[in-house]
């Protein structure tokens, strides 16, 4: 049985679609509705949920890194997410996006090169991420650094990379599967669209 747990934090709502101590699905958005809607979607439809009025200890954990993460602190905690009802392709792309670190952004087309497929593949998948915001898609820009694509809306994207600023000046290579995966600061994004 999957268990839905939802809570609000300040003037937002955070949730959790976990079986056992996996999660499933998470999401965040204003009002309690629009949260449980987006984790129903997410979770395989053939098994059975409850949405439980009462969190768990477990989801209470992953709420409050959910907050972390909405504030920019990143997820400082491990998560056991659930993939293996996700396809390889969703769940090689999940994995490199999970890789951009706090403070950093990266194209969808470096995504593509080290996760393979196209840039239009990532975005997809970055559509459809079960994971926001542990899994940063959020950190995901355009290859000239400009804001697209976002369920949230582009002005949330743009607030959590304002809140992800570090200050850091220069680019770096991370290393994923012997390939390299290019990030750029978050400022870099900041300054393109005039709010940095």
């Amino acid at each position: 049985m999957i268990a839905i747990c939802a809570e609000s934090v300040g003037d937002v709502w955070f949730g959790v679609a976990c079986q056992d101590e996996e999660i499933l699905a998470t999401n965040f958005a204003r009002d309690e509705e629009t949260v449980v809607h987006g984790l129903l979607q997410s979770i395989p439809s053939d098994v059975p949920f409850q949405k439980l009025e009462t969190i768990t200890p477990f989801a209470e954990r992953v709420i409050a890194a959910l907050k972390d993460a909405y504030d920019g602190k990143g997820v400082s905690a491990h998560l056991p997410l659930a993939m293996q009802h996700l396809s390889g392709y969703t769940q090689k792309v999940l994995r490199v996006a999970s890789s951009i670190p706090l403070g950093y952004v990266s194209s969808y087309g470096s995504v593509a090169k080290v996760a393979g497929g196209s840039p239009r593949g990532v975005g997809r998948v970055m559509a459809l991420n079960p994971f926001a915001p542990i899994v940063p898609c959020h950190r995901v820009v355009g290859s000239d650094l400009g804001l697209v694509g976002y369920g949230g809306g582009l002005q949330a994207k743009l607030e959590f990379l304002k809140r992800e600023r570090r200050g850091y000046a220069s680019e770096k290579e991370i290393a994923i599967d012997q390939k390299r995966l290019r990030v750029l600061p978050v400022e870099f994004v900041l300054r393109k669209v005039g709010k940095g």
